[in-house]
């Protein structure tokens, strides 16, 4: 993964592509980790087909979650967050590097942090 630097107008421009992205990987996520319960109990019973069609989906399905991380990354930003769907974008701001950071479901990048402060130091743009 090579990043690149962005400005907030750069960011904001290639949203509407990374966003159906990060949805679909949000969407793939909770379908695995709801499924990871009927494959607990699967696991457990004596008998059971751990070869049978939801193993099969499930290794479809994380197949395409990896698809889709490299393509999110393939932009030069960071995946921070599977589980909260947050990006990163590298940015300059007053002389030094920092992340312009954007979360699934926000409108736009609004906010930055600094490089080792992460989501809790976020600040508006």
């Amino acid at each position: 993964m090579s990043l690149r630097y962005y400005t907030v107008k750069e960011a904001n421009a290639t949203l509407p592509e990374l966003e159906p992205l990060v949805g679909r990987v949000l969407e793939l996520r909770a379908r695995l980790s709801h499924e990871s319960r009927a494959i607990d109990a699967l696991s457990v019973t004596p008998g059971s087909d751990l070869g049978g069609p939801l193993f099969s989906r499930l290794t479809v399905e994380v197949g395409e979650i990896e698809d889709l991380i490299e393509r999110i990354q393939s932009y030069g930003c960071v995946l921070k967050s599977l589980e909260a769907g947050l990006l990163d974008f590298l940015c300059e701001r007053d002389g030094r590097d920092v992340f312009l950071c954007w979360r699934y479901g926000e409108p736009a990048v609004q906010y930055y942090h600094e490089i080792h402060s992460g989501y809790q130091g976020r600040r508006p743009v």
